[in-house]
């Protein structure tokens, strides 16, 4: 009796060890199959300057023209609710501050913004584990591209506001081989470095100090994975930067 026990407990751990093993395939299977999906679309437009119409749609005269862009942090910011604003969103998945860099001019200029939001970043410095050697240059490309876009910004008359880089959040089992905890301290530098161009055409938006909580890490009410937020979290952003909206006065007239 005791050894037929013993069997039924070892057949039941082993199909406890076959489902968990089969969970995580098929995990790891769709985690692989996203950034092969990924790779490819990115192979076939490598800026992604297919992604939006040539064609934008018109906006009422007398509108201020404000432009979200960067990547999918910027993609999935709604528009807020507030009159007079025509929010134009200009963010691509998974790009880099290279990439949305060298599309500025073919997504941004032609939309003639009132105002540039540029959040952007976290995807340059989620590649540092897999570079350790070429952390130093990761982040002083990310600071170049980042003055690079805001000096383009300020070429086409337009405000630039700086959101520094949202918080990450806690990283699943199948992205930790490839993880490490010098993301976010490369995060905590960029942002101090954010911080300091503030100045009279530059307004700093500090979205990561919103949506973080205490240990500086992305609030699991906001999460909708490690990197994105649920649209509680951008209901949280979207109230303080209504606010800033309304403190902020445009430099000359928003005729075009």
């Amino acid at each position: 009796m005791k050894l037929n026990k013993i069997g039924l407990l070892l057949s039941v751990l082993g199909l406890l060890v076959l489902g968990g093993s089969v969970a995580l395939n098929f995990l790891l299977y769709g985690q692989v199959k996203k950034y092969y999906v990924e790779l490819n679309q990115t192979r076939l437009d490598p800026l992604g300057l297919k992604y939006f119409s040539d064609t934008p749609e018109p906006i009422p005269p007398e509108t201020t023209r404000v432009v979200f862009f960067g990547d999918s942090r910027a993609a999935g910011w709604p528009a807020p609710d507030a009159d007079g604003y025509a929010f134009i969103n200009r963010g691509i998945s998974s790009q880099t501050t290279a990439q949305t860099l060298q599309r500025f001019d073919a997504h941004v200029g032609g939309v003639q913004p009132d105002m540039v939001v540029i959040q952007v970043g976290v995807n340059d410095l989620k590649t540092i584990p897999l570079f350790p050697g070429r952390r130093e240059a990761i982040m002083a490309e990310t600071r170049n591209n980042l003055d690079q876009m805001i000096k383009a910004s300020q070429e086409l008359g337009a405000i630039v506001i700086v959101s520094t880089i949202l918080p990450v959040g806690e990283v699943p089992l199948a992205r930790r081989p490839v993880w490490s905890d010098d993301v976010a301290i490369a995060v905590d530098e960029i942002n101090e470095y954010i911080a300091t161009l503030a100045d009279e055409n530059v307004i700093v938006f500090d979205g990561f100090a919103i949506l973080a909580d205490d240990q500086g890490m992305m609030q699991k009410a906001h999460r909708k994975d490690e990197l994105h937020f649920n649209d509680q979290g951008y209901q949280l952003l979207n109230q303080t930067f209504v606010e800033l909206l309304g403190s902020v006065e445009l430099l000359g007239s928003v005729e075009r």
